[in-house]
């Protein structure tokens, strides 16, 4: 027996199928706070339906997404499965500098020395004056 797609699906449901929230419950309680756009419109419901081709916007982590959703799927299956129902449309976010790398006097390998941690306060020294 096998199960045909719907032509709608449950908000929350989506959203934890395609793996953006961990459980269906945290799906439901952005929603419900108002912290999801679909298709520029808040959605307070859960129960909101959506449909292949809609956009949701919503903030996850620390950076905001916009989703084309491209299929509906009819269970939470593994990673690839769920990056198949979407397109991501969000800009590339920014990596951040890595702190050892801002310092030369550390390398990074490990707990620092007494020698590098002399040197990483001379050098902190150096760079405020």
């Amino acid at each position: 027996m096998t199960e045909t797609p719907a032509e709608k699906l449950r908000l929350d449901k989506w959203l934890w199928y395609a793996r953006f929230f961990k459980t269906r419950t945290l799906a439901a309680s952005t929603v419900a706070g108002g912290n999801v756009r679909i298709n520029g419109t808040l959605a307070y419901k859960r129960s909101a339906t959506i449909t292949s081709g809609d956009v949701l916007t919503f903030a996850k982590d620390d950076h905001i997404r916009v989703i084309q959703i491209d299929g509906l799927g009819v269970r939470r299956g593994p990673a690839p499965e769920a990056q198949a129902l979407y397109t991501d449309l969000s800009p590339p976010t920014r990596t951040p500098k890595d702190k050892t790398t801002q310092n030369p006097a550390f390398e990074g390998k490990g707990r620092p020395t007494k020698r590098d941690r002399r040197q990483l306060d001379l050098s902190k020294a150096r760079h405020l004056e």
